[in-house]
């Protein structure tokens, strides 16, 4: 495991194995991003059209079928298995629905294709079907590539300083507590950042997604905002007319539920990349582009890896070369390793217990005691 994983300890330390955490390297790395780059087989940064486009025909082909299965089958099974055969739809269609989310997302760092249009078509298209405001994310997560673990700079999940923490952080300090934070991040999450910018960058005024003077975006990409608006309006008028024909459970039940698994899926890897005990964040002073691009780490979602395009096991060579295309990024990040060596992070721990155990321990983030002039700040819990 890389620097992200637990550190042993002699045997009288008071604290477990899974108590420490083995910082990550915070120091300008020995190595620049031409060396890295020189690490990566040339052909991983080609881009294909044909492989890219069938990654689109595999993932809606599994939906299309995972559809047909729930709409006719679905209703013979017995009180009470048909809720659980569509709880089930649900979980499975939003997982691989996650998948065509991350296409999506390829098509903004123009990692689809060699042809920005199409990238952009493409992309379109696939996130406005799942309600995602695509021009409208894509310049803002180019901004989050661009300033990434910068506390002032960063676009999302930007984590608060101690004196920046609400008065009521310390009653949700426990259990209870963050069974409510996470079921309200995972379930809200998403639609919050995108209407109110919630976790994200501080702004002077009122910054939203689907707004095209928001303070997020610059004139040029204006009108761009208003063609991601028309898309979304577009997909909901269109399940509009769907409620009208087919009534608000049948929507709700094909499309809803689904999109509730994908929107939380979203929130989950990007909360669980960036939010992490070893992972540092630079203020102005000491933030640089290399460093704060591998302030990240990669996890392991089992087999969801495959069915994520391994947006999740490979984020820190995608936060490096974001052009890449998904389907060459494995092979990039075990050729990149072994000159990352302790500024790699991978940590294996299963999903849900490292959402818990990041949920307790990564409340807000400070300077470590006697380094008060450095620019260099952890997460800590001790409210």
């Amino acid at each position: 495991m890389g620097a992200g994983g637990r550190m042993s300890i002699p045997p009288e330390g008071k604290k477990s194995k899974s108590d420490v955490v083995q910082r990550v390297p915070h120091l300008k790395p020995p190595f620049t991003l031409g060396n890295i780059k020189k690490a990566i087989p040339p052909h991983c940064f080609q881009r294909s059209i044909l492989r890219s486009f069938s990654y689109v025909v595999y993932d809606l082909m599994i939906a299309s079928l995972f559809y047909y299965a729930a709409t006719n089958y679905n209703q013979f099974l017995p009180y009470p298995l048909s809720y659980l055969g569509w709880l089930v739809y649900w979980i499975c269609q939003g997982c691989v629905l996650t998948g065509v989310w991350v296409i999506a997302h390829e098509c903004g760092h123009h990692a689809f294709s060699d042809y920005q249009w199409l990238d952009d078509t493409v992309g379109l298209i696939l996130h406005s079907a799942l309600l995602v405001p695509y021009f409208s994310w894509k310049h803002s997560h180019r901004r989050h590539h661009s300033n990434t673990g910068s506390l002032e700079r960063d676009e999302v999940f930007v984590p608060k300083i101690k004196s920046g923490i609400h008065w009521f952080s310390k009653y949700l300090n426990n259990p209870p507590g963050r069974v409510l934070l996470l079921t309200f991040q995972l379930t809200l999450g998403w639609p919050l950042y995108l209407m109110f910018n919630v976790s994200g960058r501080h702004y002077d005024r009122f910054a939203c997604h689907y707004d095209p003077h928001s303070p997020i975006y610059s004139d040029r990409e204006r009108a761009q905002i208003l063609i991601s608006d028309a898309g979304v309006l577009a997909v909901t008028y269109g399940l509009y007319r769907l409620m009208a024909a087919k009534g608000l459970a049948w929507v709700l039940s094909v499309y809803g539920g689904p999109l509730l698994v994908v929107n939380g899926f979203l929130v989950l890897i990007t909360y669980l990349q960036h939010t992490h005990p070893s992972l540092p964040h630079y203020d102005s002073s000491e933030w640089d582009w290399l460093r704060g691009a591998l302030a990240t780490v990669d996890r392991d979602y089992g087999i969801l890896n495959k069915v994520f395009h391994n947006i999740t096991d490979t984020h820190i060579s995608h936060h490096l070369f974001s052009t890449m295309p998904h389907y060459h990024a494995t092979e990039a990040t075990k050729a990149i390793k072994p000159i990352l060596g302790n500024y790699y992070q991978f940590d294996g721990t299963p999903i849900f217990k490292a959402m818990w155990r990041e949920a307790k321990e990564c409340i807000y983030v400070e300077r470590d005691e006697g380094d008060q002039n450095q620019g260099i700040f952890w997460y800590n819990n001790k409210l």
